[in-house]
C-alpha cells in the first residue's frame, strides 16, 4: 500500500464492490473509459485497482499483462493501464494525478518484473493527454484505433 496525502491504490476486493458499482461519469467523460461496474470478473493477467481516499473507493483502473500488451509495446514486461475513472462526485480533488503518482512504485512493489507502464489516449480526450503528459508519461509514436477514434499510446519507463 503506498500513500501519497490520504489517497493509496489496493487490489480490488469485494468491500468496494458497491461502492465501484455506483460510480458515474459524466457524458463527455464516459466516452473514454469503461465504468468499474463492467469489471465483475476479468480474465488471467487483469489487476482491478481501486483509489481510496481514506478507505473509501474514489477512483479505479485496470492493469493488465496479457497478451494485449503487445499492442502497445514490444517490452515483454510492460503492463497496459486502461479504463482509469475517478467517481464524478469525487472529481477536481485531484485524485487521478494522486494515482498516477504512486503507480510507478505500487507495480515495482506488487508486479517486480515490470518495468513500463503503457496507455492509450484518445486524441480527443486532451485533459487526459496533459495529465499523463505532466505526470512523465511520453507518446511513443505508436497510434491504436480506438472504439472511438485515434489513441496516442504513451509510455513510462519505470
Amino acid at each position: 500500500m503506498k500513500r501519497v496525502n490520504q489517497v493509496t491504490l489496493e487490489h480490488f476486493s469485494n468491500e468496494y464492490f458497491d461502492d465501484l458499482a455506483s460510480f458515474q461519469l459524466p457524458e463527455e467523460q464516459a466516452k473514454f473509459t469503461t465504468l468499474p461496474s463492467k469489471y465483475v470478473e476479468v480474465t488471467e493477467g487483469q489487476f482491478r485497482i481501486v483509489i481510496l481516499k481514506e478507505n473509501e473507493p474514489v477512483g479505479f483502473f485496470l492493469l493488465h499483462s496479457t497478451k494485449r500488451v503487445k499492442e502497445y509495446s514490444d517490452n515483454p514486461n510492460a503492463m497496459l493501464l486502461t479504463s482509469l475513472s475517478v467517481n464524478q462526485a469525487q472529481q477536481g480533488q485531484g485524485y487521478a494525478k494522486q494515482a498516477i503518482s504512486l503507480l510507478g512504485d505500487f507495480i515495482k512493489s506488487e508486479f517486480v518484473n515490470c518495468n513500463e507502464i503503457v496507455l492509450a489516449v484518445n486524441h480527443k480526450n486532451t485533459s487526459a493527454h496533459k495529465l499523463y503528459s505532466k505526470m512523465g508519461y511520453e507518446d511513443t509514436g505508436r497510434r491504436i484505433n480506438g472504439p472511438i477514434g485515434e489513441q496516442f499510446v504513451m509510455s513510462l519507463l519505470l
